[in-house]
């Protein structure tokens, strides 16, 4: 769990998260899922809908519930059960960017559309040379009249491939690197000019690399009818999104903890389980401790994400990452060392678990890039 203090919504969501992980995703359906044409299974995506999950996070107002820590025990079970469906990319980031960004009338189009299972979002923001710099536009928005006309290409589009609808940054005013002058658009998949290329990422997921060229857009697509602060939503996005993937971690590395702990009980070397050996209990203990830890911070700093203030919500997601990435690296590598070679085959679901973990570390800003940002915050 991800706090001692759960109130009594947010247990029923854990409960009922963990129950569907136990019984209905299983590592074999997964893995079918994975392989499959979306990489993630329809029906599942609707029973996440039904279960009123796809509004977890977005605005009471249209059709959603709670916020960052709703969201971060959400995320948590479905980090226990390696679930590949789009939720991240759908609702934590594009849905939210709607949710932040969207007129009311947008909102209630999308948001609607989103909360009902029926609509898949994916927000197109990074770039090939943008890095973690959400501002770092190269995109292009032309006024042509009542619309505009985007050209530009996008860099790892998560879940990009199976889109309904790309919610694109695009620089409408201003330098490559200038926070102002970013406006954000819904722009239709199938779109003239709109190109996706998918492609399955090493954790099982999927992405795309999307290119626009002279992909026309009518005034209404523009989010808010804003053209100057879309670089400033972004940022906040991927700080959500950031702080939702530290706690997908906790319950990947509380899984991998599982894991490990019952291998050493049954593995037998010298005629013994080898549990028994003291210097390998004390890595798993270190392997609980860094589990522990990143727990704890989390519930501390994860009421700041919803902040008002960015400074605030900045380094307590910097703060978080930080700390995750480093646990998560840890975990990871000492599960892999202590289960041996079976740790390193597809088939074995350990190997997955690590996966995700080491993509995670890249997702939203690494070690180095969070610690810096903490540093000047905090200075």
């Amino acid at each position: 769990m991800l706090d001692l203090e759960l109130s009594e919504e947010q247990r029923l969501l854990k409960d009922s998260a963990d129950r569907f992980v136990a019984r209905d995703y299983a590592f074999e359906s997964r893995r079918e899922a994975v392989a499959g044409e979306d990489g993630f299974r329809r029906e599942v995506w609707r029973r996440f809908a039904s279960l009123g999950w796809l509004g977890v996070g977005l605005p009471e107002d249209f059709g959603g519930s709670g916020g960052a820590r709703e969201t971060a025990v959400l995320m948590e079970s479905l980090g226990r059960g390696l679930v590949v469906e789009p939720y991240l990319a759908c609702v934590v980031m594009a849905a939210k960017a709607v949710a932040l960004a969207g007129a009311d009338a947008q909102k209630e189009e999308l948001l609607g559309g989103v909360v009902s299972g029926d609509l898949l979002l994916s927000l197109a923001y990074a770039e090939p040379r943008s890095r973690y710099d959400p501002a770092h536009v190269e995109t292009r928005a032309e006024a042509a009249g009542d619309a505009w006309v985007l050209n530009g290409r996008k860099g790892l589009v998560l879940n990009g491939d199976t889109a309904d609808r790309f919610v694109v940054s695009a620089r409408a005013a201003g330098g490559v690197a200038d926070e102002d002058g970013v406006a954000l658009f819904v722009v239709d998949a199938g779109a003239d000019g709109v190109h996706a290329r998918g492609y399955p990422t090493n954790d099982g997921g999927r992405a795309a690399e999307v290119s626009l060229e002279n992909v026309a857009v009518a005034a209404d697509a523009l989010l808010g009818g804003d053209s100057t602060g879309g670089a400033r939503v972004v940022a906040e996005v991927v700080d959500r999104a950031a702080a939702a993937v530290c706690a997908e971690s906790l319950g990947l590395m509380a899984a991998l903890n599982d894991l490990t702990v019952d291998y050493a009980k049954t593995r037998e070397q010298f005629g013994q389980p080898i549990g028994k050996f003291q210097a390998l209990q004390h890595r798993m203990v270190d392997m609980f401790v860094a589990l522990e830890e990143s727990r704890s911070l989390t519930a501390v700093y994860m009421a700041d994400v919803d902040s008002a203030e960015a400074a605030e919500r900045q380094l307590a997601v910097s703060a978080m990452k930080a700390q995750c990435d480093k646990a998560g690296r840890a975990v990871g590598q000492e599960a892999i060392q202590l289960h041996g070679g079976i740790a390193m085959t597809d088939d074995y679901i350990a190997s997955h678990y690590f996966k995700r973990l080491s993509a995670i570390h890249r997702l939203f800003g690494d070690i180095d890039w969070h610690l810096e940002r903490y540093a000047r915050l905090a200075l």
